[in-house]
């Protein structure tokens, strides 16, 4: 069904653009429009077919992949375009009320579907819109591929344990390996977080793009990369867009503990951290296709046996599943998955918001805290605009008498 509601907005989309570009263009391309629309999307509807079809299907050869990825970029360009025309359209006819034109001409040449005036009009939108979409994707790549910011917090919390007191962590989401992620960039982020000594390293899932292969490099980046109190990690929806099995077994090979509605206990100067993974949601319905990897998030399941006086760190990839994670006694709960809305147009506004009312940055009810990240790796396009990448590093402390820096 998800498949099919994909075609179907794709197939509107790309009828209202080849007749949008009828009327832009000149009448010597209208014969070739409908087959360049055609050859630009056949690599893209093979490369849908069988991922969705065909599981485990191999990736295309690398030209035809290229073709595929641009083919999906041009949805956001139709997209862009077609909003662009609405407000030329609208502007024009306002232009054209308040001109003193020949309005029986103009109406005549309205029916023919050739007024000059208004093709000519519609033609200037879509040059002065490309231009301006050429500078925010450029400013945009920039942003995303750019050293992430290095955001440090101290959390306080007046019953953590005396021996958890400045406990250093870092953590990482959203890392997004894949054809937009390479080793060079995957290889800076582990630099970077290597840099602030931590003794813990949490990924809070999105590690991959949305092949298992993808996660090779990423190993390959941190290899060697040892806090003395571990690495942990929990699986984003991204990563289950496919068997997530092998992900598992090359995540704990490579020393890095996968707790899917698991939980770890880290010892520090006598005292005790229970760090909590939960499952992501998409465990239930991998490839879109009702495939199940797992039950999603148990918090009960997560946390049975452990002892009462750990202090509960939970990593949860999704921010709007806060309430399980409360559930499952975290104190403080690591997310990620917004992206901080990757894309914000309006100033002040975060799209995240389309995604539950917790989009980046620190959350509290009562003494319980969430920190979301924005992330530090890019979904579908290769850009960010006021969502720059975001590595985070936390220091526990406990002092009864503060509270957090940035309550909401």
């Amino acid at each position: 069904m998800g498949f099919l509601i994909i075609v179907l907005v794709v197939g509107l989309l790309q009828f209202l653009h080849l007749q949008l570009l009828r009327l832009e263009l000149p009448d010597r391309f209208q014969r070739w429009i409908p087959w360049f629309l055609v050859v630009l999307h056949l690599p893209i509807a093979i490369h849908a077919a069988l991922r969705f079809a065909v599981p485990g299907a191999p990736p295309l050869p690398g030209p035809l992949w290229a073709m595929a990825r641009m083919g999906f970029y041009f949805q956001a360009l139709t997209f862009v375009h077609l909003l662009l025309a609405m407000v030329a359209e609208g502007l024009w006819r306002i232009w054209q009320r308040s001109t003193q034109t020949d309005r029986e001409e103009t109406g005549e040449a309205e029916e023919k579907g050739v007024d000059p005036g208004r093709r000519a009009f519609l033609r200037t939108a879509a040059v002065a819109g490309a231009g301006v979409a050429t500078a925010l994707g450029a400013g945009g790549a920039r942003e995303a591929y750019g050293d992430p910011e290095i955001t440090r917090q101290q959390l306080f919390f007046p019953d953590l344990p005396e021996g958890l007191d400045g406990l250093r962590l870092v953590q990482l989401s959203d890392l997004h390996a894949g054809p937009l992620i390479g080793a060079a960039v995957l290889r800076r982020w582990r630099e970077l977080a290597e840099r602030e000594r931590p003794e813990l390293l949490l990924f809070t899932g999105d590690l991959v793009d949305s092949r298992a292969e993808e996660l090779a490099p990423l190993l390959e980046a941190f290899k060697g990369f040892r806090p003395p109190l571990g690495t942990f990690s929990v699986l984003g929806n991204h990563d289950y867009f496919d068997d997530p099995r092998p992900l598992w077994r090359d995540l704990e090979a490579a020393g890095i503990r996968s707790l899917e509605n698991r939980a770890a206990l880290v010892q520090r100067r006598g005292a005790l951290l229970a760090l909590v993974g939960l499952q992501d949601p998409m465990a239930r319905n991998g490839r879109f296709l009702r495939k199940v990897y797992g039950p999603g998030p148990r918090p009960v399941e997560a946390t049975l046996g452990l002892p009462e006086e750990a202090f509960r760190l939970c990593l949860n990839h999704r921010p709007s599943e806060w309430k399980s994670a409360l559930e499952a006694g975290a104190r403080l709960t690591l997310s990620g998955h917004t992206h901080g809305g990757q894309i914000n147009l309006v100033p002040g506004l975060s799209s995240a918001i389309v995604l539950g009312p917790y989009t980046d940055g620190l959350y509290r009810r009562g003494d319980d805290q969430l920190y979301v990240s924005r992330g530090l790796g890019v979904v579908g396009l290769p850009m960010r605009i006021q969502a720059p990448p975001e590595l985070v590093v936390i220091e526990l402390r406990r002092d009864p008498d503060q509270g957090s820096k940035r309550p909401r």
